[in-house]
């Protein structure tokens, strides 16, 4: 399995790197992409460094090379998840302005009808990000917000952070025990 991974500049840079810590366990190949801002809050957010971020994947491309390998549907990949998604690239993958290459990436993504999940990230939510999700979810894109549920009793960060992979992981039948099942505790 090939998953492209995205991170981007909205609160919350943490899902996409347990992402790549699970699938790089899971030996799982990943391309990552990040853009400036996810970059950024990279630092502000945790204790890692963006280097130890790109350690993970098992490729990475820079946001500005729109002629890396994902931006063209030869390139064979699984599917694509963007965690955290901020509204600004959600709103440049619902109205096909690749301006970067993580937008360009989903957009290609959606053309070839490969799986893309979308980890959108913001509180409160306008009418204009839920048009543009809505536009997403009627095309196939799965939307995905990290919501807490509390039903698994969580204990820690790590564990409401678990279970937000542990969706994005089953949207592509990935097994993992990131948390309890339903009816197993």
């Amino acid at each position: 399995m090939k998953i492209v991974l995205g991170i981007t500049g909205s609160t919350g840079v943490i899902y996409g790197i347990r992402m790549l810590e699970i699938l790089k366990k899971l030996n799982i190949e990943t391309h990552l992409i990040m853009s400036e801002w996810g970059e950024k809050c990279i630092s502000m957010e945790t204790e890692y460094t963006s280097d130890y971020v790109k350690s993970l994947a098992t490729h990475t491309s820079d946001e500005k090379n729109m002629a890396a390998s994902v931006s063209s549907g030869t390139h064979r990949i699984d599917g694509m998840i963007v965690a955290p998604c901020s509204m600004k690239t959600l709103s440049a993958i619902a109205n096909g302005y690749d301006d970067t290459l993580v937008s360009r990436a989903a957009s290609v993504t959606i053309k070839e009808s490969r799986k893309l999940v979308l980890m959108v990230r913001e509180t409160p939510l306008s009418a204009i990000h839920l048009e543009n999700m809505l536009k997403l979810s009627r095309i196939g894109v799965v939307i995905l917000p990290p919501v807490t549920e509390f039903y698994t009793k969580p204990k820690s960060i790590d564990d409401i952070v678990n279970h937000g992979v542990g969706k994005c992981l089953d949207q592509f039948g990935i097994e993992h025990n990131l948390y309890p099942r339903w009816g197993t505790f």
